[in-house]
């Protein structure tokens, strides 16, 4: 199970997206999610890129 959770309020957004396919779908489910997630978070990036006074993306790896 893929689960994504947002949390939305007071100018805030949070997204958490953790889990895997556990369905025998060949991984195509999982690797859907991984990219809309991962292209959003590049968009973003490219956008903190172009307005650094405006924009601030703080990528961390664990």
């Amino acid at each position: 199970m893929i689960r994504v959770r947002a949390r939305l309020g007071d100018g805030r957004t949070s997204i958490e997206v953790d889990g895997h396919e556990e369905r025998s779908e060949g991984g195509r489910v999982c690797a859907a999610v991984s990219a809309i997630t991962q292209t959003a978070l590049l968009g973003l990036d490219q956008v903190a890129r172009q307005y650094p006074d405006l924009v601030s993306v703080e990528i961390t790896q664990e």
